[in-house]
């Protein structure tokens, strides 16, 4: 991914093994495929900050940083809470985004690229584990978990309120069995997908723009054709939200679909002049280091993960991440940087995800 241009994700089908840690993807849902298999965020980092439930896993994404050995391997990855009740407005407590990266010669991985071929797996399919650190994982939501079923110990988990969910659901039937050696998809899981991106096409935005202000410079007499009482009212309508809303839906306007912005030191495309952070809204990482703007996710991916609900909702007008601009070192472990969430503004009624 580049620094320089805007890169748009997009979601496509993937075999699933493409989707694995060896493969180094950048995917939406499904249980993460973690970088690093050492150092994972704890349980306690894992949970949502309002409700104190596990967070699901929303997305990663594979950024490298080009002439930094410490991150030649680098990902970022995001999670969500899925009680639409802590969704309030202009509250990012209910997500979280963490970083590994790892040099081109580390513990996990070949030193030369992935193979193109599916390569066999070793992976024993009734465990579910890191294979090269052994570091145990839940089987509902992929993150670290040594809570072991009390009656197969086989099966482990984040915590209570996972294996209570796995026992609901299934294990119940399956424990001891050996229907139970194969994991089944958990419903608390978002439907996963490869995250796919391409360069943003921004020349045709520039002539559009150029033209609607050659239309407004030839057209004076519009305005003058009006009455005051009509100005009037025409100005209360543009505000200055609108604008930036207008701005924001002429930007995806070429490529609706897209559920992912990457510009490492760019600018977020905001969806309202409401909720922007100030550079004091914005920590710097616990090295001391300044934190920059490096990806958003879009509303569009709402689309696609069936969190639609009549009532209180997962919701987003986007989500900016922003992430330390040395991407320091942290002792291995996986760091937390910082993400803000913007909503649309009170008389946004709602956002043409399918333009």
């Amino acid at each position: 991914m580049s620094s320089v241009e805007v890169d748009l994700g997009f979601l496509e089908e993937a075999d699933p093994w493409r989707l694995r840690s060896p493969q180094f993807p950048s995917k939406v849902g499904g249980k993460p495929a973690w970088l690093s298999q050492t150092g994972l965020p704890s349980v306690a980092e894992l949970e949502c900050q309002k409700c104190r439930l596990p967070m699901a896993f929303l997305l990663q994404v594979y950024a490298p940083v080009s002439g930094l050995d410490r991150c030649f391997h680098r990902t970022l990855f995001l999670f969500c809470c899925k009680t639409p009740e802590c969704y309030t407005r202009g509250d990012s407590r209910c997500m979280k985004v963490f970083r590994s990266q790892l040099p081109r010669r580390n513990d996990f991985y070949s030193f030369d690229p992935p193979p193109e071929d599916e390569p066999p797996s070793d992976d024993d399919p009734k465990q579910s584990v890191l294979p090269s650190s052994g570091v145990k994982l839940c089987w509902v939501c992929g993150c670290p978990g040594n809570k072991a079923c009390a009656r197969c110990h086989t099966v482990t988990y984040c915590g209570k309120h996972h294996q209570t969910l796995h026992w609901k659901n299934t294990h119940k039937r399956e424990c001891c069995s050996q229907e139970a050696a194969v994991a089944t998809a958990s419903s608390f899981l978002f439907p996963e997908s490869e995250l796919v991106t391409e360069p943003e096409e921004e020349q045709r935005e520039r002539e559009e723009e150029k033209q609607e202000a050659q239309r407004s410079d030839d057209c004076p007499s519009l305005a003058e054709g009006l009455a005051e009482s009509e100005l009037e009212e025409m100005a209360l309508h543009e505000t200055e939200d609108s604008k930036v809303f207008q701005r924001f839906k002429r930007r995806i306007a070429t490529e609706p679909h897209q559920v992912l912005r990457y510009t490492r030191g760019g600018s977020p495309l905001w969806v309202s002049s409401q909720l922007i952070p100030s550079e004091q809204d914005i920590p710097p990482c616990t090295c001391g280091a300044r934190r920059t703007f490096e990806f958003q996710v879009m509303p569009q991916l709402l689309n696609s993960l069936r969190v639609d609900s009549t009532g209180a909702s997962v919701d987003w007008g986007t989500l900016a991440v922003f992430t330390c601009a040395d991407s320091c070192n942290h002792d291995d472990q996986y760091c937390t940087e910082f993400i803000w969430k913007q909503d649309f503004s009170s008389d946004q009624h709602s956002l043409n995800k399918k333009p």
